[in-house]
């Protein structure tokens, strides 16, 4: 049975699961969903098409669902679909997709968004990513598995953060990140691999180990970009992490990938 306090406005049309607890002064607009055992502390405002998975606990003063802050959005029935099992903080704000990014923003499971962090329209995040307060994220941004945005940091419209990456605090993310990297710096650059993430999620020793070795041929000055890629492919074709990062950087991007400054190694 649901608990909802007496002050929330549930607008006629929202959809409310099992066990979901509304409370004080939560404001649910018409086309909102809100699946079993979702908590809304207090103070929270969701609209929109807004979907909610399960078990997810919004904090009060969140934002989620409202329209984006794009001067082309034009009112279109775009969406927010939010996973199951998130955590979202403080003052959060959460924004639908648009017109010109396929109509959806997509939040993953077992994400967690702490205390100021701005998700933009259209941006797509994975599954067990974590921002950090203040993180910002532009419009069209994607974030794989297991990727950490530190706080106050900003990216870039259209930028992709490959799965198990480590983004510094106070850095300003310009350009793509490769899987498993680290970047830091006030116009971030590479600063080697997120080796204590790695560690973390299992990897073992030789896989690291693999994950070194590609990293220094693929930032190396010798040849072209390509030229080192081919390289590491056909060296390393059957070590699993190594391939991601190859694919990785040859997939079609907007923006360029993200490199190491002159002292910076794995």
């Amino acid at each position: 049975m649901s608990e909802i306090h007496p002050t929330a406005i549930i607008e006629d049309g929202a959809k409310i699961g099992d066990n979901v607890t509304i409370g004080p002064f939560c404001t649910v607009g018409p086309n909102v969903v809100l699946d079993d055992g979702v908590t809304l502390i207090s103070h929270v405002a969701i609209d929109g098409y807004t979907s909610v998975g399960a078990n997810t606990k919004v904090y009060p003063f969140a934002s989620v669902g409202l329209p984006p802050q794009d001067l082309k959005f034009h009112g279109e029935p775009s969406k927010l679909e939010i996973g199951c099992n998130n955590v979202i903080r403080e003052h959060v704000t959460m924004n639908p997709g648009t017109e010109g990014g396929g109509m959806l923003t997509s939040i993953g499971n077992n994400c967690l968004f702490m205390v100021g962090c701005h998700i933009a329209h259209d941006c797509r995040i994975k599954d067990h990513v974590i921002l950090v307060n203040n993180a910002t994220l532009g419009g069209h941004v994607v974030i794989d598995e297991w990727a950490i945005i530190g706080g106050l940091s900003a990216v870039h419209q259209f930028v992709r953060i490959g799965r198990h990456s480590m983004i510094g605090g106070m850095s300003g993310v310009e350009n793509d990140v490769i899987p498993y990297g680290s970047v830091l710096g006030n116009r971030a650059r590479l600063s080697g691999l997120n080796i204590i993430g790695l560690k973390r999620r299992g990897l073992d020793r030789e896989a690291i180990h693999h994950l070194r070795q590609a990293y220094r041929l693929i930032f190396a000055e010798e040849g072209t970009l390509n030229e080192r890629l081919d390289d590491v492919a056909e060296l390393l074709n059957d070590v699993e992490p190594v391939m991601e990062i190859v694919e990785f950087i040859r997939a079609e991007s907007s923006r360029s990938i993200c490199r190491p400054g002159m002292d910076d190694a794995a």
